[in-house]
């Protein structure tokens, strides 16, 4: 099962940070990749079970749902009910802590999913890069990176 990964220190203090991650329903606040994000499920996207309906750039939706969220250890994990990727079994968590150093950010964003072997490689590097790289750099860049 491939675990495609990414981190990055985002130039601010994680109490800035955290919010923009902790609005389930806010992705297209800050990711690039996301046109639109709509709660289908759930008020305030902050509670278990809630879903949101992602509307990608070139017009894919994907759905998601929220399976946890700890403001302690400032994690979130969803997993994918829909989507025009070639996955099964998609729970991805991205979590933040702090660089005590500097007062900055560390922001890193992983998935477990399975697929067909011979997509996996393109499904990697889609994950790893386009999504949570470029989600990583686009928060590094609002914070003032």
């Amino acid at each position: 099962m491939p675990r495609p990964y990414s981190s990055a220190v985002i130039p601010a203090p994680l109490e800035q940070v955290w919010p923009s991650i902790r609005d389930f329903g806010g992705l297209d606040r800050w990711h690039p990749a996301i046109a639109t994000s709509e709660l289908i499920r759930g008020a305030t996207g902050f509670e278990i079970g809630a879903q949101r309906r992602l509307t990608l750039g070139d017009g894919g939706v994907v759905v998601e749902q929220l399976v946890s969220i700890d403001d302690r250890f400032h994690s979130l994990t969803y997993e994918i009910l829909e989507s025009p990727f070639p996955v099964r079994r998609y729970i991805s968590t991205v979590r933040l802590s702090p660089v005590t150093a500097t007062g900055q950010t560390f922001g890193e964003w992983w998935v477990d999913f399975d697929a067909e072997a011979a997509d996996e490689g393109q499904l990697v590097d889609l994950f790893a890069n386009g999504v949570f790289g470029a989600g990583l750099a686009a928060l590094g860049e609002k914070f003032g990176s």
